[in-house]
Protein backbone atom coordinates (compact mmCIF):
# COMPACT_ATOMS: atom_id res chain seq x y z
CA UNK A 1 0.00 0.00 0.00
CA UNK A 2 1.49 3.27 -1.07
CA UNK A 3 1.72 5.23 2.22
CA UNK A 4 2.97 8.58 3.38
CA UNK A 5 5.30 9.11 6.78
CA UNK A 6 5.12 12.70 8.38
CA UNK A 7 7.62 12.98 11.09
CA UNK A 8 7.89 15.89 13.55
CA UNK A 9 11.28 16.89 15.46
CA UNK A 10 10.34 18.94 18.77
CA UNK A 11 12.23 19.05 22.47
CA UNK A 12 11.37 16.49 24.82
CA UNK A 13 10.87 19.45 27.04
CA UNK A 14 8.90 21.44 24.57
CA UNK A 15 5.14 21.71 25.33
CA UNK A 16 2.04 22.99 24.02
CA UNK A 17 -1.43 23.55 26.49
CA UNK A 18 -0.04 22.50 29.12
CA UNK A 19 1.16 19.00 27.85
CA UNK A 20 4.76 17.95 26.59
CA UNK A 21 4.64 18.81 22.81
CA UNK A 22 5.06 14.99 21.60
CA UNK A 23 2.26 13.70 24.00
CA UNK A 24 0.31 16.61 22.74
CA UNK A 25 0.80 15.61 18.94
CA UNK A 26 0.13 11.76 19.93
CA UNK A 27 -3.49 12.81 21.06
CA UNK A 28 -4.21 15.21 18.66
CA UNK A 29 -3.84 12.57 15.47
CA UNK A 30 -6.02 9.96 18.00
CA UNK A 31 -8.92 12.94 17.99
CA UNK A 32 -8.43 12.91 14.37
CA UNK A 33 -8.73 9.15 13.92
CA UNK A 34 -5.36 8.26 12.85
CA UNK A 35 -4.93 4.78 12.89
CA UNK A 36 -1.42 5.25 14.80
CA UNK A 37 1.50 7.12 15.91
CA UNK A 38 4.97 6.51 17.62
CA UNK A 39 7.07 8.94 19.68
CA UNK A 40 10.68 8.38 19.88
CA UNK A 41 13.68 10.22 21.97
CA UNK A 42 17.02 10.68 20.83
CA UNK A 43 20.34 9.71 22.15
CA UNK A 44 22.74 11.76 20.66
CA UNK A 45 22.29 14.73 18.39
CA UNK A 46 22.81 18.48 17.58
CA UNK A 47 20.74 21.17 15.81
CA UNK A 48 21.44 24.21 13.36
CA UNK A 49 22.99 25.29 16.30
CA UNK A 50 25.69 23.13 16.02
CA UNK A 51 25.98 22.26 19.79
CA UNK A 52 25.85 18.17 20.75
CA UNK A 53 23.38 16.56 22.99
CA UNK A 54 24.09 13.38 24.26
CA UNK A 55 21.96 11.57 27.13
CA UNK A 56 24.46 11.28 30.33
CA UNK A 57 23.74 9.80 33.38
CA UNK A 58 23.84 13.20 35.41
CA UNK A 59 21.23 14.65 32.80
CA UNK A 60 17.90 14.22 34.06
CA UNK A 61 15.89 15.89 31.49
CA UNK A 62 17.54 17.46 28.64
CA UNK A 63 17.54 18.91 25.25
CA UNK A 64 17.39 15.91 23.18
CA UNK A 65 14.79 15.59 20.25
CA UNK A 66 11.67 13.26 20.11
CA UNK A 67 10.74 12.22 16.76
CA UNK A 68 6.71 11.75 16.45
CA UNK A 69 5.98 9.95 13.72
CA UNK A 70 2.74 8.22 11.82
CA UNK A 71 2.42 5.67 8.74
CA UNK A 72 -0.61 7.22 6.97
CA UNK A 73 -2.71 7.69 4.01
CA UNK A 74 -1.95 11.03 2.45
CA UNK A 75 -5.39 12.93 2.98
CA UNK A 76 -4.66 11.84 6.67
CA UNK A 77 -1.41 13.63 6.77
CA UNK A 78 -2.99 16.22 4.79
CA UNK A 79 -5.59 16.69 7.83
CA UNK A 80 -3.12 16.15 10.82
CA UNK A 81 -0.62 18.78 9.24
CA UNK A 82 -3.29 21.08 8.64
CA UNK A 83 -4.52 20.67 12.18
CA UNK A 84 -1.03 21.54 13.42
CA UNK A 85 -0.44 24.35 11.62
CA UNK A 86 -4.33 25.70 12.66
CA UNK A 87 -2.53 26.28 16.31
CA UNK A 88 0.10 28.22 14.71
CA UNK A 89 2.52 25.73 15.72
CA UNK A 90 6.21 26.23 14.18
CA UNK A 91 7.41 22.32 14.69
CA UNK A 92 10.41 20.63 12.02
CA UNK A 93 9.05 17.95 10.14
CA UNK A 94 9.55 15.57 6.93
CA UNK A 95 7.14 13.97 4.96
CA UNK A 96 7.97 10.96 2.05
CA UNK A 97 6.29 8.43 0.62
CA UNK A 98 6.97 4.76 1.56
CA UNK A 99 5.15 1.66 1.18
CA UNK A 100 3.85 0.16 3.81
CA UNK A 101 2.09 -3.37 4.58
CA UNK A 102 1.80 -6.34 6.66
CA UNK A 103 3.34 -9.75 6.13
Amino acid sequence: MQSVVLRFYVSEIQHHHNELMHEWLLRLAQRLEIPGGSAFRAIAGYGKHGRMHEETFFELAGNLAVAVEFILEAKDADRLMAAVVAEKLQLHYVRYAVESGTT
